[in-house]
């Protein structure tokens, strides 16, 4: 049975404002998706970091690796990144979401979640390099993931968007300042998903 099927045909949960997020299902057919699932899990250079979350050491539940210009370092909960140079790949994808996005994206963070057990706990993108309202596209290839939001301040405030195989989540405005999100671990049996952040570093 296909994950979170209580969200419907639109993949996102009502009332959730349009000024914080923008989704696109099926950007990318299922052939493309399948194409760049096995190629970014066959080639990428993957790690899995040791990062500090509240104070403590903790190995992230998932494999990254960061891609974008020369320069475009990026530090994140005590760990910074170096940029790898941009693959053919990578390039096409940011090319076919920069008209929709209208902006030029000069950095990419790839997650790679094997399976169930991966996730990324409750965070906001808000660090300094990214700026006050950053804009960041998020594409999804391979498994069907929830994806939760919720306000910092008022957490019964919390919204779930379906984040299905080839589509594009466009999170914008205020949403990094005031929310915070995360991929929530499973106990179903799931299938690898690769989730591609591009990001502009400021």
């Amino acid at each position: 049975m296909d994950q979170l099927n209580m969200f419907g045909e639109s993949g996102i949960s009502t009332g959730l404002p349009d000024d914080l997020v923008a989704y696109t299902p099926q950007l990318f057919t299922n052939t493309e998706s399948a194409h760049y699932l096995q190629k970014f899990i066959a080639t990428i250079p993957w790690e899995q970091r040791t990062v500090v979350m509240y104070g403590k050491p903790v190995i992230t539940p998932r494999l990254t690796a960061w891609f974008g210009d020369s320069g475009k370092n990026y530090a994140y909960t005590g760990t910074r990144f170096q940029p790898h140079p941009w693959t053919p790949e990578l390039l096409a994808i940011k090319e076919r979401i920069e008209p929709l996005a209208h902006i030029r994206f000069n950095s990419v963070l790839l997650n790679y979640y094997r399976d169930g057990n991966d996730s990324v706990a409750w965070h906001s993108d808000n660090e300094t390099e990214l700026g006050k309202q950053p804009i960041i596209a998020s594409v999804s290839f391979g498994q069907v993931r929830k994806f939760d939001i919720r306000h910092k301040k008022d957490h019964d405030r919390k919204y779930a968007i379906r984040l299905e195989n080839g589509s594009m989540l466009l999170m914008k405005g205020d949403l990094q300042q005031h929310w915070e999100h995360r991929i929530a671990k499973s106990t179903t049996p799931l299938k690898p998903r690769i989730n591609l952040t591009f990001r502009i570093i400021v």
